[in-house]
């Protein structure tokens, strides 16, 4: 083993990966772990609960995403996905508990966040285009740091910029002219 092989034995174990390929393997593998100890975790509690659902698991970006399908989960996800969100956070600690890290972990439900994403998509577009069109800022409805992150992304991805203003729960984003 060389002396270069000894300070990064991650490296030393797969001589193809270069020094930027081993670290981003290494999250990877982190965050299908943290997939692995959520869908531990929600497989219980669908057993508690008496629910059947398939879990799927994925990386998406930095973070793990898990997805809840099967039929008739509604009241997984509660009105306006409150339910959702209270059972992503406990998932999330229950992965900190495990791991001792905080985890950013994504949870869905029968495609509730994605309908959802759709939406504010569509919602950031007609925004971004009023914008555009008169100049001035324009605020929306309170969101959830979920939907304002979704808003937020789109409005970046367009060149425009955006700030959350308020406070939780009645948080909300303003879309900013160029």
């Amino acid at each position: 083993m060389s002396e270069t092989d000894a300070q990064n034995p991650s490296q030393a174990s797969d001589p193809e990966l270069t020094g930027d390929e081993a670290p981003a393997n290494d999250r990877v593998r982190e965050l299908e772990r943290e997939g692995d100890i959520a869908a531990d975790y929600l497989e219980e509690l669908l057993d508690i609960a008496d629910l059947d659902g398939d879990l799927d698991m994925d990386v998406e970006g930095d973070r793990a995403a898990v997805s809840i399908v099967g039929a008739d989960l509604s009241q997984l996800v509660g009105a306006d996905g409150e339910v959702l969100d209270a059972l992503q956070e406990l998932t999330r600690l229950a992965v900190y508990r495990e791991t001792g890290e905080r985890s950013r972990l994504m949870l869905d439900v029968s495609g509730f966040r994605a309908r959802k994403r759709a939406e504010l998509l569509e919602l950031a577009e007609e925004t971004i285009a009023r914008v555009r069109e008169h100049g001035e800022p324009v605020s929306l409805q309170p969101m959830s740091p979920f939907e304002r992150k979704v808003v937020h992304d789109a409005v970046a991805a367009a060149g425009l910029s955006s700030e959350s203003e308020g406070a939780e729960p009645r948080r909300y984003v303003v879309v900013l002219p160029e």
